[in-house]
């Protein structure tokens, strides 16, 4: 398992090798599409209960950490 922070974590064993919050079956993911679905935070936490305030912050900074890159669209043949 790698650990990108203290809170995101990365298992090939786990959610296909998705990022996941502190090794739980909860992907990055699935935390930003509630987010981009306009679900509160608090909504969030009360659907999963493991979830602590913190991981939701980690989520959304690692997505912009995932911008601060740059990328190159190559066409595919």
């Amino acid at each position: 398992m790698e650990y990108l922070s203290d809170k995101i974590t990365i298992d090939p064993d786990l959610c296909n090798g998705k990022p996941t919050i502190r090794g739980l079956r909860i992907t990055v993911q699935t935390v930003l599409e509630f987010l981009g679905a306009g679900e509160s935070e608090a909504e969030i936490l009360k659907q999963y209960p493991s979830l602590e305030k913190d991981d939701l912050t980690a989520c959304i900074k690692f997505a912009a950490d995932l911008m601060n890159r740059n990328y190159i669209i190559k066409s595919v043949a």
